[in-house]
């Protein structure tokens, strides 16, 4: 059985962009429902802000090592929590 080190690089390529596509995914559940209901009031502003910061800081090491999967996943996920941002602000004032 090969060990981590043994693995072909495609192969490990395509496990790095297979969980992307799960990291990718996370937020889509709850950015549907936040505009099914337009309620996000009990989304904590912190958590928002804080996800945005890191997948900035992914996005920097994603782009300094030249990788793909780390650059898809969170340039998705920043996406989908600016998504939700707007809408922490937007259907703030339908209340």
């Amino acid at each position: 059985m090969p060990t981590l080190l043994e693995i072909p690089a495609n192969l490990v390529e395509y496990i790095g962009y297979f969980g992307s596509f799960l990291t990718a995914i996370t937020f889509i559940p709850q950015v549907y429902k936040s505009w099914q209901s337009k309620s996000v009031g009990d989304l904590s502003i912190w958590m928002i802000l804080i996800v945005v910061t890191s997948t900035i800081v992914w996005l920097i090491y994603g782009f300094a090592i030249h990788s793909g999967p780390v650059i898809v996943a969170n340039t998705v996920v920043l996406l989908l929590t600016l998504v939700l941002l707007y809408f922490k602000y937007s259907f703030k004032k339908l209340d």
